[in-house]
């Protein structure tokens, strides 16, 4: 989101202040210390910066201890602040838009290690294997250890073909593997859709970009195109999405509900002190399950717990990441930016779910799915001299035993053990409402 010139001016005016103190010596810091007690902790600076440029063992670049000392600082704040230089400012704009070079992987710091959020589908991360919590030990044969999210980032992009490797430590592995992977120019399609069944749809959002909200009207519309005009049920799965546009939240939330709070912003100033609401036209109130797991985090947070707090939707799967905060990227007059967390965001009920995530209504962690045979039973119709029941349908075909009865699910679907939870439980929803009007 824009924000006004202000914050702009602050950071210029302090560079400003801080050369000019070194370009006019010692007397004039004096003077402004005792002045204003706040200014020794800048004087410090300065004075650490002038006997780093004066006797460091190699020359240093002003640039570059300027641009070091602001690293540091915003490292100091929380993970997700940071400084940006032109290049990396580039590349996040072009993150956004849904289309950069690189692996397709969403990071941050946690515990001081550098930790995968969740890959991106159909990416050279994703096809690779990694992971959500995944711990980047090394890139190429650089520690990570107290790297920036930015310098992570800068090293693993690069050239498409080109190859890098990540050495990676997990819950599962007993000691620490190595990842080969070559970079892609990395397309993210946002919004994926398909049915599952007669009625039963399914749209998987990957990340929240500059179109999402628009992707998915369009994939609902086709959606009920194909299943008669209507949906009797839809699994919104926001499962490995790590985030994104604030404002593309908002209206994929509006998209489901009726009216009603969104979620809230509190900060410091008091532009970031926002509510956003949704309009009153809305989708068909079809029931829906909404996926999430540890790697749904702060833009698919706000979905989820929107629809969650307003009773429109059943959240299954297992808790999110827990990212309760709001970044706003400020652009500075060299082409840099910042990256500035400026607000805590909340739930329409007023839960922070900064650290602790999203809670699900029914917890369903992810499991592996075998078929297994019953064994030899006998039934009626392998008993001898057993009755027939005429039918006036005679060529109707029984399904066979473990046969699909409506549409075939693909191998994809099938072995998505929550997947297939959320299908059951909407399907297992219009059944009760049927035997709700019987018994009435």
């Amino acid at each position: 989101m824009r924000r006004g010139k202000r914050p702009v001016f602050i950071i210029l005016s302090m560079a400003f202040v801080v050369m000019g103190w070194i370009s006019f010596g010692q007397v004039n810091r004096i003077g402004t210390a005792e002045a204003n007690p706040q200014y020794q902790d800048l004087q410090l600076f300065t004075d650490i910066l002038s006997i780093v440029r004066k006797s460091y063992v190699e020359e240093v670049e002003m640039k570059d201890l300027i641009h070091g000392a602001i690293n540091g600082m915003l490292a100091s704040l929380d993970p997700h602040s940071s400084f940006m230089p032109p290049d990396m400012y580039r590349e996040m704009m072009i993150d956004t838009s849904g289309e950069f070079g690189g692996l397709g992987i969403e990071i941050t710091i946690k515990d001081g290690i550098l930790t995968v959020v969740s890959p991106i589908e159909d990416t050279p991360a994703f096809r690779a294997g990694l992971k959500a919590g995944d711990q980047i030990l090394k890139i190429e044969d650089k520690f990570t250890k107290d790297i920036s999210i930015m310098d992570a980032v800068k090293m693993m992009r690069g050239p498409r073909g080109s190859k890098i490797r990540i050495t990676i430590m997990r819950e599962s592995f007993e000691k620490p593997q190595e990842f080969t992977m070559l970079r892609e120019i990395i397309k993210v399609k946002s919004v994926k859709s398909s049915t599952l069944e007669d009625g039963y749809a399914y749209v998987r959002i990957a990340q929240f970009q500059e179109r999402t909200a628009d992707d998915l009207e369009r994939a609902l519309e086709q959606l009920r195109l194909k299943n008669g005009g209507s949906l009797r049920g839809l699994i919104l799965d926001l499962r490995n999405n790590p985030g994104g546009l604030l404002d593309q939240a908002v209206k994929v939330s509006d998209v489901f509900l009726p009216g009603g709070l969104i979620v809230y912003t509190k900060g410091r100033e008091e532009e970031n002190q926002m509510k956003f609401s949704a309009h009153p036209n809305t989708e068909d109130d079809f029931p829906m399950v909404v996926l999430i797991n540890s790697g749904s985090a702060s833009a698919s947070e706000i979905v989820a717990g929107a629809l969650q707090d307003h009773g429109r939707a059943v959240v299954m799967g297992t808790q999110s990441f827990g990212k309760g905060s709001v970044q706003t990227i400020i652009p500075l007059t060299d082409n840099s930016g910042l990256r500035l967390t400026t607000a805590r965001y909340y739930t329409p009920n007023g839960t922070s779910i900064q650290a602790t995530g999203i809670s699900p209504d029914i917890v369903v962690k992810p499991m592996e799915i075998k078929e297994v045979s019953e064994g030899m039973h006998f039934r009626e119709k392998d008993l001898k001299n057993h009755f027939e029941i005429p039918s006036e349908k005679s060529d109707e075909k029984i399904p066979e035993e473990g046969g699909q009865t409506r549409l075939e699910l693909s191998e994809e679907y099938r072995d998505d053990y929550q997947l297939m939870r959320a299908l059951d439980l909407l399907k297992g929803w219009h059944i009760f409402k049927a035997l709700d009007r019987t018994a009435a």
